[in-house]
């Protein structure tokens, strides 16, 4: 791994090279933004419904705070494994450290959590671009008659729209570098959101025609403080992207990477937490699991959230595409045909047709799916595979792979089975809620 003078000792003893990385040409900055593009997505919308199902602000900050620790670590554990492997997927770096068994398992559930993740991401779209049409549309004629809306606004019109001429484009390039001109712009639309929701919980006797700010609750039972990790490790996950991040970036030095990811990761922290703090405390447990729906429709300054927030999903998906096209290639080449030299002209097609099928179904998925908040509940429990468990496995591996002093080698060995241990607990409930919420 390349190494900037006077940089600490990694985690690890020094590995190989990382020759066979993709071509290093993402700056610091970039993989910042893209990191925070990766998380800042639509779990920030379901913050304040999980303070307020944990039972208030601190103990969903404590919970929050826990997560971090195993959020960073994975984070480092998979660029250094990277950095070993020479990998430039998520999914190649598993299989490379971890064995063909678990590489075919992590390909699995990978292409499945990110599938589910553009249905959201979709949904969440579809959800802003109703409710700016209810905005802007008089739903109604000069003698207060009620009226139709016309066909124009109608969400299955305007999201397929949208994907067609504004998504599309986007998720066709091949290198993620290319997102980070539009990672800026979606930090940025996610900030102003955090801002509004601040604004107007100093500003709600005003706008929201309150009596009294709602009093916050105290959880009933530790279960519901440990229900809501789903959902914070939903709004957390870049763990998909970080690897594909790792490998684009020109300086490639471990201590650099954890540096990247420390920042990354207290960003994300301080807009998650002021987010889900203030709306909590503007609406109590009576919040959304889609915060922007229990402010006013016809509020300027939440129309604009509205807009802008769409705008940051909107640089998400195709990030999402990316990654989960080369899972679908990873899973679609043989041995055979991995060996075969690929034309130009042959992978512009097939990334082409790989982007229009994906997005056809994600699309056709998003129409129908009528509430955001359990789609989020699942997808937490799978992305602790990813946050959790495939870090840990990796981190256990490697450990057994290098010379390590005792000591050293049972507090890897012990973190990464607990970050194992940590996973398997989160996806087990994350499942148990799933299911109990559809025989309720």
């Amino acid at each position: 791994m390349e190494r900037a003078a006077g940089e600490g000792r990694p985690l690890l003893p020094a590995a190989g090279g990382s020759a066979g990385l993709s071509s290093p040409e993402l700056s610091s900055a970039g993989a910042v933004f893209i990191l925070l593009k990766s998380a800042l997505g639509a779990g920030l919308l379901s913050f304040p419904w999980a303070f307020g199902r944990a039972g208030g602000a601190v103990p969903a900050l404590l919970v929050e705070l826990g997560s971090l620790v195993f959020l960073v670590s994975g984070l480092a554990v998979l660029g250094y494994a990277a950095a070993l492997s020479a990998q430039p997927t998520y999914q190649g770096v598993v299989r490379a450290v971890c064995g063909a068994a678990v590489g075919k398992l992590c390909e699995v559930c990978f292409l499945l959590n990110l599938f589910m993740i553009s249905v959201a991401l979709l949904r969440v779209v579809g959800d802003q671009l109703e409710k700016l049409c209810d905005s802007l549309y008089l739903n109604g004629t000069l003698s207060g008659a009620p009226q139709l809306p016309p066909w124009y606004v109608d969400q299955r019109f305007t999201l397929s729209a949208l994907c067609v001429l504004v998504i599309f484009p986007l998720s066709v390039p091949r290198e993620i570098g290319f997102q980070k001109y539009s990672s800026i712009l979606g930090t940025l639309a996610a900030c102003y959101l955090t801002l509004v929701i601040i604004l107007k919980y100093y500003l709600q006797a005003e706008s929201l025609s309150l009596n009294e700010p709602p009093q916050p609750s105290r959880s009933s039972s530790w279960t519901s403080i440990f229900s809501v990790i789903p959902t914070i490790c939903f709004g957390f996950q870049c763990h998909e992207a970080c690897v594909a991040i790792y490998s684009s970036m020109r300086n490639q030095s471990f201590s650099h990477w954890v540096a990247v990811s420390v920042l990354s990761m207290l960003i994300c922290l301080l807009i998650y937490s002021l987010t889900g703090l203030y709306g909590y405390l503007t609406f109590g447990e009576a919040v959304a699991s889609d915060v922007l729906m229990s402010y006013p429709g016809n509020d300027p300054v939440v129309i604009i959230a509205r807009l802008l927030f769409g705008v940051s999903i909107v640089t998400i998906y195709p990030i999402v595409v990316l990654l989960g096209r080369s899972v679908v290639k990873d899973l679609w080449a043989t041995p055979k045909r991995g060996a075969v030299a690929v034309s130009e002209a042959h992978e512009r097609c097939s990334r082409v047709a790989l982007t229009v099928t994906w997005m056809a179904a994600t699309l056709g998925i998003a129409l129908f799916v009528p509430d955001i908040g359990k789609v989020i509940e699942l997808i937490g429990g799978i992305s602790a595979f990813f946050i959790f468990i495939f870090p840990g496995l990796c981190l256990v591996c490697m450990t057994g792979t290098r010379s390590l002093g005792p000591r050293k080698r049972a507090a890897l060995i012990a973190w990464g089975v607990l970050s194992v241990l940590g996973g398997a607990f989160v996806c087990g409930q994350s499942a148990a809620l799933a299911v109990l919420g559809l025989l309720r």
